[in-house]
C-alpha cells in the first residue's frame, strides 16, 4: 500500500467503511501504511441502520476520521429518471418487454448496481479533492466468481485483500484487533433489507475456498461446474474492456 502511494504521488487513502468485515480491515491496513492520511466515508444508501452503527464503531476503535454522505435522495431520482427514459424507449423499440417480473432476483439488480456505482463516484470525489487513492475492499473470493459490481466496488486504485479468501481476512481482522462484532457479522453487500452474501451467492465461502485451495475435486461435481460457471461468465469483469484485434 505504502509502494502504491509512492508510485501514484498520492497522500493518503480512502476506504468505503460499510460496517462489514473487509471495510474494517482495509480501513486499519490503510492507517498502517499512511498514519494520520486516512478517510472513512460512510455512505448509506436506504441502508440498515446497523450497518452505520457498526461502520462507527470501528471508527471510533481505530480513531478513524470519517464523513458521511447520504445517496439516497440521488439514487432514487436517477432510478426514476431512468425508468422514465425506459418506457420512452419501448414505443420506439417496438416492444412490449416490461424486463424481468418483479419477483424475479434479476429485477433487483440494475437498481441495487446504482448503489455501488454510486458509492464510488463519491468515494473519487473525495479522494480526487484530496489526492488520495480508493482503497477496495474485494477479497479473493468473491473476486474469483465476480461477486463484485463493474464500475462499482470493482472500480478501485487497489486491491489490499485481492489475496485473500474470507477466512483470512477474517484471520488478518483478529491479529489487527477488529471488534469482535465486526467479525461476526454476517457477510453483506447491503444490496437490500435482509440480504446476505452467500445466499445470494448460492453457496457458502467455506465451500468457495475449498474449490479455489483444492481444486473441483474439493467440492461436490454440481458445485464445482457451478462455480466454473460463474467464473467463466463474469471474466469481463476481472479485464480491461476489450479492443478489437490489431490485425
Amino acid at each position: 500500500m505504502r509502494r502504491q502511494l509512492s508510485a501514484s504521488g498520492a497522500r493518503g487513502f480512502v476506504v468505503g467503511l460499510s460496517g462489514g468485515l473487509d471495510s474494517a480491515v482495509v480501513a486499519r491496513l490503510a492507517q498502517l501504511a499512511a498514519p494520520g492520511a486516512v478517510v472513512g466515508l460512510l455512505l448509506p444508501c436506504h441502508s440498515d441502520a446497523k450497518d452505520e452503527a457498526d461502520a462507527l464503531l470501528v471508527a471510533k476503535k481505530f480513531s478513524l476520521p470519517t464523513a458521511r454522505i447520504d445517496l439516497g435522495r440521488v439514487h432514487d431520482a436517477l432510478v426514476a429518471d431512468g425508468e422514465a427514459a425506459i418506457a420512452a424507449l419501448r414505443p420506439q423499440l417496438r416492444t412490449t418487454s416490461t424486463g424481468p417480473a418483479t419477483d424475479d432476483p434479476r429485477a433487483r439488480v440494475p437498481g441495487a448496481n446504482i448503489k455501488p456505482r454510486l458509492r464510488m463516484a463519491a468515494l473519487y470525489f473525495i479522494a480526487n479533492s484530496m489526492q488520495y487513492l480508493v482503497a477496495g475492499t474485494g477479497n479473493k473470493s468473491e473476486l474469483a466468481i465476480g461477486y463484485f459490481t463493474k464500475h462499482g466496488d470493482g472500480g478501485v486504485d487497489l486491491l489490499p485483500l485481492g489475496n485473500l479468501v474470507k477466512s483470512e481476512v477474517r484471520a488478518l481482522a483478529r491479529e489487527l484487533q477488529v471488534p469482535p462484532a465486526i467479525i461476526d457479522r454476517t457477510p453483506s453487500a447491503g444490496l437490500w433489507p435482509g440480504q446476505s452474501d452467500e445466499q445470494e451467492i448460492g453457496f457458502s465461502y467455506a465451500d468457495l475456498e475449498r474449490y479455489l485451495n483444492e481444486g473441483p475435486q474439493g467440492v461436490s461435481p454440481a458445485l464445482a461446474m457451478r462455480i466454473e460457471r460463474l467464473t467463466r461468465s463474469t471474466e469481463h469483469k476481472r479485464q480491461l474492456p476489450p479492443t478489437p484485434d490489431h490485425d
